[in-house]
């Protein structure tokens, strides 16, 4: 009788979960678009699963290709981003588009050091990309990953590494179903908190891990005032507002307004002319 070995019993443990409550019903789980694929992992970042969907889909809808995306304007992307947070992603995205319609001829490289030339594609959107899209057995790492491995392979560890973790991804990733094992990874890790409660242990695993900081306190912060800046603007008659009126419905100094402005116009949302912060076209 052979013996099952930890990793079998680990991949079994994962299949398992999956095969029972995989969240299977994902809008971009039911699609091989790389475009839809591209746009969803985009969405994800720093983003609950549940806020996603319904932003998704309406995206897809509105800007159903690289093509409509890069041509589109930017005001009309921003106003599709609005309620997902993080407005630099819907940027990034944007130019994206106009890279891979510009270079690729519309078509999404399947080369990783290609995906992260791209603006806000980093290491682990790369990875996610070519392992979803292609079907590419890369390793990454995201955050419900990270939990799962941190769980099973560094139970009684603190200050994990990521670099710590690639090796065991690496050895356990399915060379020929890396998109459905990654599905499958992320699906356990998503769990773990509800289980882990369920079973008065340790709820978040990725407070072991040496790359975790606490996310600092939003309301009243700089970047809840940006959002809601862009989010006035946008919805004004010519996407355009006073910094008068602006002043009047937020009721915060004068310099702090202007110093968020000149930010947003750096990064390319928005333009300042006289008394005016305009949507940049």
């Amino acid at each position: 009788m052979s013996r099952i070995t930890p990793a079998t019993a680990f991949k079994r443990t994962i299949w398992t979960h999956y095969r029972r409550a995989g969240r299977k019903t994902l809008p971009w789980r039911r699609t091989r678009d790389p475009y839809a694929i591209f746009v969803s992992e985009i969405m994800l970042q720093q983003t609950q699963v549940s806020r996603v969907g319904g932003y998704y889909e309406k995206f897809i809808k509105r800007f159903p290709d690289f093509r409509s995306l890069a041509h589109a304007r930017t005001g009309d992307v921003l106003a599709a981003w609005q309620g997902l947070g993080y407005n630099r992603r819907a940027l990034f995205l944007k130019r994206a588009a106009e890279t891979i319609m510009e270079k690729y001829g519309g078509r999404l490289p399947c080369d990783r050091a290609a995906l992260e030339s791209l603006p806000g594609i980093g290491k682990g959107t790369s990875g996610s990309i070519m392992a979803f899209a292609f079907n590419v057995p890369e390793v990454f790492i995201e955050t419900n990953i990270r939990r799962v491995f941190i769980h099973f392979f560094f139970a009684k560890r603190r200050r994990v590494t990521d670099a710590e973790l690639e090796r065991y991804i690496g050895s356990s990733v399915d060379r020929k179903n890396a998109r459905e094992w990654y599905w499958a990874l992320m699906d356990y890790g998503a769990a773990l908190p509800v289980m882990g409660a369920a079973a008065k242990k340790e709820a978040n695993p990725n407070r072991r891990s040496a790359h975790y900081t606490k996310q600092a306190a939003f309301t009243g912060s700089d970047r809840q005032l940006r959002g809601r800046m862009l989010r006035t603007v946008l919805s004004q008659k010519g996407r355009r507002a006073t910094f008068s009126d602006l002043l009047i419905t937020f009721a915060v100094p004068r310099k702090r307004l202007e110093k968020i402005a000149a930010g947003l116009e750096k990064e390319g949302f928005i333009v300042t002319k006289g008394n005016y912060i305009c949507i940049k076209k």
